[in-house]
């Protein structure tokens, strides 16, 4: 069956949606935006020939209902509907909803979406295939022999509803959690039990399949750098596998597409264990977060090849292109490592990558905002540097959706160049905004496990102290904070008139005497958090002289440090022992200043010179750290009941990421103010865990 393709509505939102705009821009065809109210000026909106609202906050609300996304390409005169990744992209009713409005699905057939959605259907397909399985277990049949083990969501993926298991006694308990988790994420609380591989690899293989039974296998991917159970670098192609352990991935995912009879991009995820010897995992019906380092490795566009199958034509003879070179994708998130990977919210004042080519384009007004058009090369152009975001300059990230701002991807002809020129890029990168995981991907991309291949998915829960703690030095922050300050100092005395910065105040200069100012760092140097754990852990305060343009900070405070140039209210040139650098300083209206230089970046806010008195808060309170939804209490749990150390007490959903909260210590739940279903901004109380004899 042919098909023409004219007018495509994506039935999904940012990076992935404006990834399929490009596309089918290049190829001439009509774009189609849908979006929740959270997304009424997003990029994807603004981008798209027509959009069409879905009304609501929620995702269930939106972008999960089947029925109005196909009545909205029906009214917008779409004739196809590409799903991303995410959403509804594995929904077989979907898929069969679509073809039944007489609309294209640009997908694998609903069988075969149907035959791989739950995960322990899928492995009895392979079974038969003769694709390597790791056994199953039932729960009640489990020895301590048999630990560590993994409960694992039959549904979904992303992480949710899995967790690993390293005591028996545990095992049932874990068993519930994740099946609540896998409930609550994907309406389907079955799970299953299975060996847990330590230091085990995540490889996967990317296939592409036409309706005339000629398959394309297009090498590996190594996934395993994850944060809880979840994707943050990924590479093309997987580097270290012997060829025996690589041909067998290739037969394997080829076997696994032609068992179901695939249309389309599709992936094939294994788990490679240390002896060489591969397991499969599951089959990703959809196209791939990740689909980038494939890109560029083979100079392919796997968008335009999807749609090419999707209106019936065949894959070209021959078989796919020669691969050539090395490809590395991070993925930057609005989060903040150090503190249990929790999301991030607030507006992005700026994403800039240095050498990135174009990515994005013009809304439907004609205008672009800065900072939309940063990316990388073309798909498939195999050079440079890319950058594939879902956010521009300004926009808001909110709670409503995951927290991944962009993705970062690099190519050159060696693994070596390509690593070295993401992480320089990164490095160079401007983030202004929420706290973001930039810094660790810079250090993680340099770390010598990764540069020499070593990779698994235990990285994270090795290296992760170490990682962040390379970041923390007092003397850069109090640096950068120097910076901020002589240049707010700068911006103050420009003659009324030059602009916004001139109209900031300004006070007596008084060279005799230090003025003083006071910064909250984020992440706050020295171990504190800067988000209110710890007082005044991101606390600093700067004195310096000003006098006549040229200021001389004290040397008590700052020995062996000279400022070489006048600042500027954009550019502060410090000399520290001997060394010169120059911190680019950028202020914003919500009182946020970003400085950057090449010992790293921070984020200040000013503090009042007199602080408010702070907030009556009931000992032992438990707060929200994030915006969130409470999504479950812990079972039993009830107030006055006694709680040990570190028992669960309920969990908050953040940006598609469940966030366990437990009490702090032994004690009395004196207070559980929350319930299933409430929404809850940050410094909301949630707990109050007290000592016995307070209670009392």
């Amino acid at each position: 069956m042919t098909a023409e393709i004219t007018s495509v509505l994506v039935a999904n939102r940012g990076e992935i949606a404006r990834r399929v705009f490009r596309t089918c821009r290049e190829r001439g065809l009509a774009t189609v935006a849908v979006y929740g109210d959270p997304d009424a000026d997003a990029p994807h909106v603004r981008e798209a020939d027509a959009a069409v609202r879905l009304p609501g906050d929620a995702p269930a609300d939106t972008y999960l209902r089947g029925d109005l996304l196909v009545k909205a390409a029906l009214a917008a005169g779409a004739d196809a509907v590409h799903p991303g990744y995410g959403f509804l992209s594995e929904n077989a009713c979907f898929a069969r909803a679509v073809r039944d409005a007489g609309l294209v699905w640009i997908g694998p057939p609903p069988e075969a979406i149907e035959a791989m959605a739950s995960k322990t259907r899928a492995k009895r397909v392979m079974a038969e295939a003769g694709v390597p399985l790791l056994a199953a277990l039932r729960a009640e049949d489990a020895t301590p022999e048999d630990l560590p083990l993994l409960v694992k969501a039959a549904a979904g993926g992303g992480g949710r509803g899995m967790r690993v298991v390293r005591e028996l006694g545990a095992l049932d308990g874990e068993i519930r959690a994740a099946s609540a988790e896998a409930a609550s994420a994907f309406g389907d609380g079955e799970v299953f039990v299975e060996p847990y591989v330590e230091r085990g690899r995540h490889v996967e293989v990317q296939v592409l399949a036409d309706a005339h039974g000629r398959v394309w296998v297009l090498g590996t991917r190594d996934c395993s750098l994850q944060r809880r159970h979840q994707k943050v670098i990924e590479e093309a192609p997987a580097p270290g596998l012997s060829e025996e352990t690589r041909d067998a991935l290739h037969r394997a995912a080829e076997a696994a597409a032609r068992a179901v009879a695939y249309e389309g991009a599709g992936t094939v995820e294994f788990l490679v264990a240390d002896d060489g010897r591969a397991y499969f995992l599951e089959m990703n019906t959809r196209l791939q977060v990740e689909h980038p380092v494939t890109e560029c490795v083979y100079g392919l566009d796997l968008v335009a090849l999807q749609l090419h199958v999707a209106e019936g034509a065949p894959l070209p003879e021959g078989g796919p292109p020669v691969p050539r070179g090395h490809a590395v994708e991070v993925r930057l998130y609005a989060e903040d490592p150090a503190r249990g990977w929790q999301p991030q919210t607030g507006r992005l004042h700026r994403l800039h990558v240095p050498g990135a080519l174009p990515f994005g384009g013009r809304g439907r007004d004609g205008e672009g905002r800065d900072g939309e058009g940063t990316g990388g090369p073309s798909a498939g152009s195999g050079a440079g540097l890319r950058l594939d975001a879902g956010f521009g300059d300004g926009d808001p990230v909110t709670v409503h959706y995951d927290p991944m701002l962009a993705k970062a991807v690099a190519w050159a002809p060696t693994r070596r160049e390509a690593v070295r020129r993401l992480a320089g890029a990164l490095e160079r990168a401007r983030v202004h905004g929420p706290v973001t995981n930039r810094d660790l991907l810079v250090r993680s991309l340099r770390h010598p496990d990764f540069a020499a291949g070593r990779v698994d998915t235990g990285f994270y829960d090795r290296h992760l102290p170490d990682l962040v703690a390379a970041g923390d030095d007092p003397r850069a922050a109090r640096l950068a904070a120097l910076a901020a300050a002589l240049a707010d100092a700068a911006a103050r005395t420009v003659a009324p008139g030059a602009g916004t910065a001139a109209r900031m105040g300004g006070w007596r200069n008084v060279p005799s005497r230090p003025h003083r100012k006071a910064y909250r760092a984020f992440p706050a140097p020295g171990g504190g958090d800067g988000d209110g754990g710890d007082p005044d852990g991101g606390d600093l305060e700067i004195r310096y002289h000003w006098s006549g343009g040229r200021p001389a900070p004290p040397a008590e405070d700052f020995p062996g440090v000279r400022v070489t140039r006048p600042p500027t209210p954009e550019c502060v040139v410090l000399e520290a022992d001997g060394v010169e650098r120059a911190f680019d300083v950028a202020r914003y209206d919500d009182g946020q200043v970003c400085v950057d230089a090449s010992p790293g970046a921070w984020t200040f806010t000013t503090r009042p010179a007199f602080p408010d008195p702070e907030d009556r808060t009931e000992p032992g309170s438990l707060l929200a750290e994030t915006p969130g939804t409470v999504v479950r209490l812990a079972e039993g749990v009830e107030v006055g009941a006694e709680v040990a150390a570190g028992q669960a007490l309920l969990w908050l959903e953040a940006m598609k990421m469940e966030h366990r909260v437990a009490a702090p210590a032994a004690g009395i739940l004196l207070s559980l103010p929350v319930a299933p279903g409430d929404q809850v901004q940050p410094g909301t109380t949630l707990a109050v865990v007290t000592p016995p004899e307070t209670a009392q």
